[in-house]
Parts: structure tokens; C-alpha cells; sequence
């Protein structure tokens, strides 16, 4: 079966539109159906000199391949007439309505997967929308306590304890039962989507040195040594706590199938060196697929055609692999 793609491109003055307009130009073996202001992408595509037909999404229809030059779309009206580069708070409504309904066509399991581009968390919460980003939206939409946010460069797994939190708020942030939850949904996440059976894991320590028997903070021994001997009591291969500094080093990068960071700035930084412009996002613990790219909207290129569409082309195209397994996976249990 062809699988359902949704596609949010994002904030509309970003590069979202653009790199949306760019992924269609190639064809997808999926039905990709965006989510989106019609105008917005026409206006997007004739800017850039691009042919692209849109083409309305009809849920009764069997899903069929996007031929290129193509796009299926669901239409959601801006609030407010998009100008490339220049946010305007009016159209947070719009952002966040691309979402929810992304969501719950996936709740519904209309499409098969999500992949989302980047939105402005800042000009949302200007808007008097609070919001911290995507991971914790759609933990809400699908009445999920917790979720992990998880993102890949080629074979570098990193998965995070903490997301968009200020770094004073995050020792306070971690607990034992917390850390233990974030572990279970990691170690089936890495066996649902990627067929590891035994999956391996080092975690990171919060403070320098792993804390040094205490002498740097007590995080490590009071909260995660704790934790992670509970998991290795439910049979699990969790390796840690570690220093940061020397866990993403080859030899041990070697030994495990993904790292768990304690927050945002100490995992993502050596992920993105590694893969940045082919890096995917991935929300673990929802009970639908999604996939989203590794950049932000960079609003100083926005309209200008200097997008670069490689990380939301590796985003769809992790969010087909998972979508076809996810299926074959059903299929063979139904038999």
C-alpha cells in the first residue's frame, strides 16, 4: 500500500513554504498531502520559477504516488497575507491549526505519518499562544504524559531527557521516575521503528566528569545511577551515566544504538556537526509517526530560493521507511 504523508511546511514567512514547493519537484513514492494556505505555496512556486499543480486531497480515494511537479493539498487559509522573512503574530492561529489538524489526521489514522517543517516558536508565543514547540503540542493533542524527542544523523541515535527548557531549570527538571519512562519509550522506539531487538543505550551525565563521585553535583548518584539500575533489572543494556565529553567519541559511539542526553545543548550540538542539512527529528511515544527536520525557519533566506530541501527530503523519506514497517508489521500480525 502507498502510504499517507502529511506534511506541515511551518511558519509562512520562513523557508517552510519554499522547501515544501522544492520537495514536490522530485515526486515521492508516497501520497504527500500538505497541509497549507493554497495561495501561499502557488505564490511560493511562482517565485521560484517552479511549475506545480495542487492537487485536493480526497480521503476516499485510494492513495496513489505524487508525480512530480505535484502536491496534494488540504487547505487551511492563512489569517493573514505571508511576506517572506517577515513574521507576523496573526498567523500563529494558522501554524497551529496546520497542526492540529496534521495530528489528528493521524490520530484518526488517515495518514500513516507526520513530517513537519520549521516553525517560530517565538512570534506563536507573541501571539499570546504559549507554546513550546512540536514535540510537546502533539504529546498534548494525543493525551501522551511523555514523549521523547529523538533525532538521527546517518547511524548517531540521540535521544534527549530534557528539551526546550532554560539550562537553570534542568537539573530540577530530571527524576527518577521521569528518566525511567524516557528509557522505556526510547528502548521500544528503537525496537518498533528500527528493529533493534536488544537495543543498546548510554546515557550521559547531567554535570562535567559524570559528576565526579559527587564533587561536580549529586545528580548522577541521587537521581540517574538510580534509574538506570532499574532498567538494567528489567533487562535492559544501558551503559552509564557517562561523561559527555568522552561518550561521543567513535570507541563509544560504537557500543551502544543510541545516546540519551540530559538536555537540549548537550547532545544536539555533535548530532548537527555530524548531520546537519540531513538530520531527522523524531517524536518517540506518540502513538503515530513523526518526523521533522533539523533546522529552524531561517527567516534571512526565506524567499529567496537558497533553501536547502535535504533535510526535509531525508525527514519524508525516514517517514516512509517507518510508515511501510509500521504496515508490514500489522499486516504480518494479522496473519
Amino acid at each position: 500500500m502507498v502510504p499517507r504523508i502529511a506534511l506541515t511546511p511551518g511558519e509562512p514567512a520562513g523557508i517552510g513554504p519554499e522547501l515544501a514547493v522544492k520537495l514536490a519537484s522530485c515526486g515521492t513514492p508516497a501520497q504527500l498531502i500538505t497541509i497549507a494556505d493554497p495561495t501561499l505555496l502557488a505564490d511560493t512556486a511562482a517565485r521560484l520559477g517552479q511549475s506545480l499543480q495542487l492537487l485536493p486531497f480526497d480521503p476516499q480515494q485510494r492513495p496513489t504516488a505524487t508525480a512530480p511537479g505535484t502536491l496534494y493539498i488540504d487547505a487551511t487559509p492563512l489569517a493573514a497575507t505571508a511576506h517572506p522573512g517577515k513574521l507576523n503574530p496573526a498567523n500563529a492561529t494558522y501554524v497551529l491549526e496546520t497542526l492540529r489538524r496534521a495530528s489528528n489526521g493521524c490520530l484518526t489514522q488517515q495518514f500513516d505519518a507526520l513530517v513537519t517543517g520549521p516553525v517560530h516558536k517565538g512570534v506563536i508565543n507573541q501571539a499570546g499562544i504559549s507554546f513550546s514547540g512540536h514535540t510537546e503540542f502533539f504529546a498534548q493533542q494525543a493525551d501522551v504524559a511523555q514523549v521523547v524527542m529523538m533525532l538521527v544523523a546517518d547511524d548517531l541515535r540521540v535521544a534527549l531527557a530534557s528539551t526546550h527548557l532554560p539550562l537553570k531549570s534542568v537539573s530540577d527538571a530530571l527524576n527518577n521516575d521521569k528518566l525511567q519512562q524516557i528509557i522505556s519509550i526510547l528502548h521500544r522506539g528503537l525496537q518498533d521503528l528500527f528493529a533493534i531487538k536488544q537495543p543498546r543505550i548510554s546515557v550521559c551525565g547531567l554535570n562535567p566528569h559524570a559528576g565526579e563521585n559527587g564533587h561536580l553535583g549529586r545528580e548522577e548518584i541521587e537521581i540517574i545511577t538510580p534509574a538506570l539500575d532499574a532498567m538494567r533489572d528489567l533487562g535492559m543494556q544501558i551503559t552509564g551515566p557517562l561523561p559527555a565529553d568522552t561518550l561521543f567519541t567513535p570507541p563509544q559511539l560504537a557500543r551502544c544504538d543510541a545516546v540519551l542526553a540530559m538536555y537540549h545543548d548537550q547532545g544536539l550540538p555533535v548530532l548537527k556537526y555530524k548531520g546537519f542539512g540531513r538530520a531527522v527529528n523524531i517524536t518517540l511515544g506518540l502513538p503515530f509517526i513523526r518526523t521533522s527536520v533539523d533546522h529552524g525557519t531561517a527567516l534571512d533566506i526565506a524567499g529567496l530560493g537558497k533553501a536547502d530541501d535535504g533535510s526535509l527530503k531525508t525527514a519524508l523519506e525516514q517517514a516512509i521507511q517507518l510508515a511501510q514497517r509500521k504496515n508490514n508489521n500489522l499486516t504480518a500480525a494479522r496473519h
